[in-house]
């Protein structure tokens, strides 16, 4: 188990992506804290599997694009790590928190624009800024980002843009955190099957055309994410920094041809 004795903290971690990371992590032998916003029952039910399975976790509410709510979750967080190891250190933080939301240029009001880049920028900033202080020497930061931050769409541009800055904070925070010896890289899906897309996905066509230019021939599940969130949270990892690793099948690589 190459994560035995580690200690997880998972934002978003009760559904998804986030969910998927979660177990696995818990399958390599870490203790997990799943963060959720507001579904106790998910987050209660990836505790209950993680638990049952053999592993260890709990779960600790926070909306990670309030700085307040923040306060509370690194102070509950240090709680219950001490009670559970005795110190409140942990080794490794997913940033994996995030909404869709906002559409093109025309339609996205300031409102949506605000929301989107509060969960998705502003979470991941500060989330990371309180646990510097916690993690520990030679550590492991993930963010999750997305295939959209090289390849934006027109109609989801404000989401866009905020995975483009996560990929550009990613950059330029490794620099910073290697004298620690911590590792912080970017975790980039491709269209994967996850609620948060779902309205997407349910456009006629959409998945027919996102699987046409996908060299592995399919959109994502959120299983096939997994393998690259246990390396770069794993001992192997520890010489990549400041890296993108899109785990897309592929997608883009392929350019539909009109007469198939």
């Amino acid at each position: 188990m190459k994560l035995k004795g580690k200690v997880a903290v998972v934002t978003g971690g009760s559904r998804g992506i986030g969910r998927a990371i979660a177990v696995r992590l818990a399958e390599d032998g870490a203790l997990i804290c799943v963060n959720y916003r507001a579904n106790s029952g998910a987050a209660d039910e990836v505790v209950q599997e993680i638990n049952a399975d053999g592993g260890e976790a709990f779960a600790l509410q926070a909306d990670v694009g309030s700085v307040e709510q923040l306060n509370t979750f690194f102070e509950s967080l240090d709680a219950e790590l001490t009670k559970r190891r005795g110190d409140h250190h942990f080794d490794i933080l997913v940033n994996n928190a995030g909404m869709g939301g906002g559409g093109s240029i025309t339609s996205t009001t300031e409102a949506e624009f605000d929301r989107v880049f509060a969960t998705n920028v502003k979470g991941p900033f500060f989330t990371t800024q309180q646990a510097l202080p916690r993690i520990k020497d030679g550590g492991r930061i993930i963010n999750v980002s997305s295939n959209l931050s090289k390849h934006p769409l027109g109609r989801v541009l404000a989401y866009c843009m905020t995975k483009a800055a996560i990929d550009n904070f990613t950059v330029g925070l490794a620099g910073e955190l290697g004298k620690r010896a911590i590792t912080i890289n970017t975790l980039a899906p491709g269209l994967t099957a996850t609620e948060l897309n779902a309205e997407t996905r349910a456009i006629p066509g959409v998945e027919k055309l996102f699987s046409s230019i996908t060299a592995l021939g399919r959109i994502g599940r959120v299983d096939d994410i997994v393998g690259a969130a246990a390396f770069l949270a794993s001992p192997e990892s520890a010489w990549v920094t400041g890296q993108y690793l899109e785990a897309s099948g592929g997608l883009g690589l392929v350019l539909p041809t009109p007469w198939e």
